[in-house]
């Protein structure tokens, strides 16, 4: 196996286990709930064969399905993360993905928080969706997408500051 492929397992177990050992039980007033894992999806190197990569990304929701016992709605909202995520590569970062040469380590802070906020809003508005599952409720919905898109947001972000390589 290649460096980066390692460097990939090693960041989808690291990811599942602090998920599930750890952020799974915060939940603040009840709307708050950080979701860290989908940071594999939203980092996943732009080049690499797409069918893997949306199994991956199946595999990785189902993974933290059967520790949270959530009936495959994080499932669900990974691969539909995994489909749809190009469209934002190139909403956000525009030429640079065109030539498949994107280094989120030295992109600009401004297209990596449009990039990161519209995957994992949406991310939680299919997962919170499909675990509400009432049109009545679209309140409750965006109340928990919002709070919690926002704190999985500045947990990402400070969390790929913190690991990311330094620029030259």
């Amino acid at each position: 196996m290649t460096k980066v492929a390692l460097n990939m397992a090693a960041r989808f177990v690291v990811l599942i286990l602090v998920q599930v050992l750890i952020f799974n039980h915060i939940n603040f007033m009840g709307y708050i709930n950080p979701y860290i894992y989908i940071l594999f999806i939203i980092l996943f190197p732009v080049n690499n064969n797409r069918t893997l990569f949306v199994f991956l990304a199946f595999l990785l929701g189902f993974c933290v399905d059967v520790f949270s016992d959530s009936g495959g709605i994080h499932a669900a909202a990974c691969v539909t993360l995994a489909f749809i995520r190009p469209v934002f590569l190139k909403f956000s970062f525009g030429m640079v993905y065109d030539y498949q040469s994107i280094k989120f380590s030295q992109t600009d802070f401004s297209s990596r928080l449009i990039y990161f906020s519209a995957l994992i809003f949406i991310h939680h508005f299919i997962m919170y969706s499909l675990e509400i599952f009432n049109i009545s409720k679209i309140i409750l919905i965006l109340q928990k997408t919002l709070f919690s898109s926002i704190f999985t947001i500045l947990l990402c972000l400070i969390i790929t500051i913190l690991f990311s390589k330094k620029r030259k």
